[in-house]
């Protein structure tokens, strides 16, 4: 059973690290560079760590930078405020992500600077061999280490773990929460400590300021992902991009 748990909150933080730091602050947002090497080394971690629901960064950003410029809106890639529940939601989110990843989706030029790419990652990880492959590893491990087939239930969690990320801040951080800055929109702070998040759910704030490598903004917001952003910019393995405060407005992408 301990294996068990272990597993799940492993890929559970694991997973979510990759979409939070890889994805989100510098495929969509660059709020840190970092070279070819250290941009490739960081895809493939999060190929191994998302598994079955992996997502193209370049293709979350580019879907990531829409919703900040068409938030709440007919134009919004994911939006309660224009689908009727989160499941549709989730649906319609994974309906665009597929349209722009096959080309069949044109995107607004300006959503489409200063990209990461990896093309032969992204296609051996949107393809349907590299998704079964993954939910038959999770699986053969619940084969050999589930004590009972309860645990089994388990296994949907492993295979859409990333969508499951994405409903929780897109559908509940636009409904439920605080609101500390007052903003033309519907984004609010869905915890006041965010550990279960990595500092995602504090969603108000990073509206507020998307291109901030640091989504806390008062004294107990702890953004668990900005020490290690820290950690890795005195290494120099990024390095972090300072963007005057006046520039950071809830209007960039």
């Amino acid at each position: 059973m301990l294996v068990i748990l272990l597993a799940v909150l492993c890929h559970w933080y694991f997973s979510l690290f990759t979409q939070s730091f890889l994805h989100h602050r510098y495929a969509s947002h660059r709020a840190f560079s970092m070279n070819k090497f250290w941009e490739r080394f960081f895809y493939m971690f999060a190929y191994l760590a998302q598994g079955s629901s992996y997502v193209s960064p370049k293709v979350y950003a580019i879907m990531h930078r829409m919703h900040h410029a068409y938030t709440d809106t007919d134009k919004d890639p994911h939006s309660p405020s224009y689908d009727k529940n989160m499941l549709a939601m989730m649906w319609n989110t994974r309906a665009l992500t597929t349209s722009i990843y096959k080309g069949n989706f044109i995107p607004e030029d300006r959503f489409l600077k200063n990209l990461p790419e990896w093309n032969t990652l992204d296609r051996w990880g949107h393809s349907w061999m590299s998704r079964v492959m993954w939910i038959l590893i999770y699986v053969t491990f619940y084969i050999l280490f589930a004590p009972s087939a309860w645990w089994f239930l388990l296994i949907p969690f492993h295979i859409l773990t990333v969508p499951v990320h994405g409903a929780i801040i897109n559908w509940f951080a636009h409904k439920y929460g605080s609101i500390h800055f007052k903003l033309k929109n519907t984004s609010r702070n869905l915890f006041p400590v965010d550990i279960l998040m990595l500092g995602e759910g504090y969603h108000n704030n990073h509206h507020k300021t998307p291109s901030a490598a640091n989504f806390g903004k008062r004294w107990f917001e702890l953004d668990p992902i900005y020490p290690i952003i820290l950690f890795f910019n005195r290494l120099k393995i990024i390095r972090i991009s300072k963007i005057p405060l006046a520039q950071r407005t809830h209007e960039e992408f």
